[in-house]
C-alpha cells in the first residue's frame, strides 16, 4: 500500500511539473516581449506574435490531438504529448533566427489543451473514487505555480541571462516530467476509445458555439492587454525593468481569484455568471488606460486583468451543461476557444498599436471585444429561452 501512495505520489508529482512547464511556456512570453524585441531587432508588436503563433497551435492541435487518442492508450498518449512539448521547446532554445522561433512557438502549442485533458485522466485513475476530485485539483496546483512563479521567473531570467535560459529552463522541466512519467504512468483501468461520432454530435449545439464564441471573441481583450503589459509599463507607466515581474505575480494572484470567483458564481447564478463577469471586464478594461498613468493604477488594473479569467471556469462549466454527448472534444475545444482568443486579442491591440493610438488603447480594443462577447451572450440567452 505505502508503495502504491508512493507511486501515485510520484506520478501526480510529475503531471504537476508538466503543467508548470506547459503553462510557463504560455506565459512567459508575455512578459519578454521587449527582451526578444532587442534581441531580435523586431518591433514589439512584430514580437507579439510569438504569442499568437502558440495560441494558434493550440486551436489547430487541440482537436488533433484529441483524435490521436483513438489510436494511442491514455498512457502512450500523455508521453507522446510531453515528447512534441519538449522538442518544440528545444527548437526554440537552439533557434538561431525569429522565424524558426515563431515556427517553434506554433508547434509547442499543438499538445496543450490534450495534455491537460490526459492529466487530468491519469491523475483520477490512480486515486480512490472518491477522491477523484481532489487528486485532479491537486495537478492543477502547476497552473497556480506557473502563473505565480514560473512566469514571473522567467521574465527575470530572461532579463538578467537572456531569452534562452528561459526555453533552457521549459525545456528541462518538461523533460524531467517526460522521464517520470515514463517510468512510473500506470495503464488507465477501462481506458475505452474515443468515441468520434459521439464527440462530433456535440457540436450540432448552438449553445456549444455560442459559448466557445463568447470564449474565442469576449476573452480576446484581456490577451490583447495583458500581452503589451511589458512595454506598458515602461512606456507609459514609466516603471523599470524590474517592475515587469512583480505585476505579473500580481496578475497571477488576480487568475486565483477569478478561478476561484468564476466557480463560485456559476454554481450560483449558472449561465448568468457569464453575463457578469463580461460586464465587469468591460468596465475594467475600458478602464485601464486612465489607471495605467501611475503606479497604484497599473497595479490595480493588473489585478483586474487576471480576475477576469473568472470566465474560463463558468464557460467551461456552461458547455459541460449544453453538451449532451461526447465531452472531451467540447473540452479541447474551449481549451482552443481561449487560445484564438490569446491570437486574437494581440493582433487587434497590435494593429491599433501600429496605427498610432498608442500603448493603452489596447484597453479600449478589449473593451471593445468583450461588449461583442456580451452581445453573443444575449444572443445565447434569448435562443435558450426561446427553446425553452
Amino acid at each position: 500500500m505505502s508503495w502504491f501512495r508512493n507511486k501515485q505520489f510520484l506520478v501526480e508529482f510529475a503531471l504537476i511539473v508538466g503543467v508548470f512547464s506547459v503553462c510557463t511556456g504560455e506565459f512567459a512570453m508575455m512578459g519578454l516581449i521587449s527582451t526578444l524585441s532587442e534581441a531580435f531587432h523586431q518591433p514589439e508588436t512584430s514580437v507579439a506574435h510569438l504569442i499568437s503563433a502558440y495560441a494558434i497551435g493550440v486551436v489547430i492541435g487541440a482537436p488533433v490531438m484529441v483524435f490521436v487518442g483513438v489510436y494511442l492508450k491514455k498512457r502512450k498518449l500523455i508521453i507522446f504529448l510531453l515528447a512534441l512539448y519538449t522538442c518544440a521547446n528545444a527548437l526554440s532554445l537552439m533557434s538561431p533566427n525569429y522565424e524558426l522561433l515563431l515556427f517553434s512557438r506554433l508547434l509547442a502549442g499543438f499538445p496543450h489543451a490534450a495534455y491537460f485533458g490526459v492529466a487530468a485522466v491519469v491523475a483520477a485513475s490512480m486515486a480512490p473514487f472518491n477522491k477523484r476530485g481532489k487528486a485532479v485539483s491537486r495537478i492543477l496546483l502547476g497552473v497556480t505555480a506557473a502563473i505565480l512563479v514560473g512566469a514571473p521567473g522567467a521574465t527575470y531570467l530572461g532579463q538578467v541571462w537572456g531569452w534562452r535560459t528561459v526555453f533552457a529552463g521549459i525545456t528541462v522541466f518538461s523533460l524531467l516530467s517526460l522521464v517520470l512519467l515514463y517510468r512510473s504512468a500506470p495503464e488507465v483501468e477501462d481506458d475505452r476509445p474515443l468515441n468520434v461520432k459521439e464527440e462530433l454530435a456535440s457540436f450540432t449545439s448552438v449553445q456549444v458555439w455560442l459559448g466557445l464564441a463568447i470564449a474565442a471573441v469576449g476573452f480576446s481583450g484581456m490577451f490583447g492587454v495583458y500581452s503589451y503589459l511589458a512595454p506598458i509599463l515602461l512606456n507609459v507607466t514609466k516603471l523599470g525593468e524590474h517592475w515587469i515581474a512583480p505585476m505579473l505575480v500580481l496578475f497571477g494572484l488576480g487568475t486565483m481569484i477569478g478561478n476561484i470567483a468564476g466557480g463560485w458564481l456559476y454554481d450560483r447564478v449558472k449561465f448568468l455568471s457569464v453575463k457578469y463577469i463580461m460586464l465587469f471586464s468591460f468596465v475594467a478594461l475600458f478602464a485601464f488606460p486612465v489607471l495605467s498613468q501611475s503606479l497604484i493604477g497599473i497595479s490595480v488594473a493588473t489585478l483586474l486583468l487576471g480576475c477576469m479569467v473568472a470566465l474560463s471556469p463558468a464557460l467551461q462549466m456552461r458547455l459541460m451543461d449544453v453538451s449532451k454527448h461526447g465531452q472531451s472534444l467540447v473540452a479541447a475545444s474551449n481549451h482552443a476557444a481561449l487560445n484564438f482568443a490569446n491570437a486574437l486579442g494581440p493582433w487587434m491591440g497590435g494593429l491599433a498599436i501600429n496605427a498610432g493610438w498608442g500603448w493603452t488603447s489596447t484597453g479600449y480594443v478589449g473593451a471593445f471585444m468583450a461588449f461583442i462577447g456580451c452581445l453573443i451572450y444575449w444572443l445565447a440567452q434569448r435562443l435558450e429561452h426561446r427553446t425553452s
